[in-house]
């Protein structure tokens, strides 16, 4: 079969498991995603799982990996094209109440992450990692606390601005960010 989709020439595999990974934790979370349901979701064999990662646990890692730097290129990219602290404070409105922090399936994603990261060292890590990217970002406008401040702010509203049945207003998010950040900004790197 050289030269199939599918063979053992397929440069394509272990991004296609990775990304499988994400899809089965979105659907049936980390305690569902076992190594056969993504085999199967990746349209490889079982046994070839083990060519591509130590264990469930390496492919947990780098799925989730995969996830964190994804998700920091848009915040980081969104936070780059501010020019002015108060476009930088309009960036993470939208990072709060826009699509560009994370579709309704990457914050299942991230919730599943946050909560098996809770016991997992290794994912704790990643979380950590991410963080400091999200952290850095801030950091061209804000100062190390506002920044900070601001990270967990868009985590949290995040979540409430996707759990809550009555979300709150883009005005009220904003009044909330120019709150945190008011006094703080550093300005863009010069």
């Amino acid at each position: 079969m050289t030269g199939s989709s599918r063979g053992p020439n397929d440069p394509g595999r272990r991004d296609r498991i990775i990304d499988a990974a994400l899809d089965v934790i979105a659907e049936h979370g980390v305690t569902g995603a076992t190594q056969r349901r993504i085999a199967e979701a990746a349209g490889v064999s079982l046994g070839s799982m083990t060519y591509y990662f130590e264990g469930r646990q390496q492919l947990l890692v780098e799925a989730f990996t995969r996830l964190a730097e994804s998700m920091s290129v848009r915040y980081r990219e969104l936070l780059e094209a501010a020019r002015t602290t108060e476009e930088a404070r309009a960036a993470v409105v939208e990072l709060i109440c826009g699509p560009e922090y994370g579709t309704p399936r990457e914050l299942v994603l991230i919730y599943e992450l946050y909560a098996f990261a809770a016991r997992d060292p290794a994912l704790q890590e990643v979380t950590r990692s991410w963080m400091r990217a999200s952290r850095t970002s801030l950091g061209r406008h804000f100062d190390p606390r506002t920044a900070r401040g601001l990270d967990g702010l868009v985590e949290g509203l995040s979540i409430h601005h996707h759990m809550d049945a009555e979300p709150l207003s883009r005005e009220d998010v904003a009044a909330i960010v120019a709150a945190v950040s008011a006094g703080t900004a550093s300005g863009p790197p010069g």
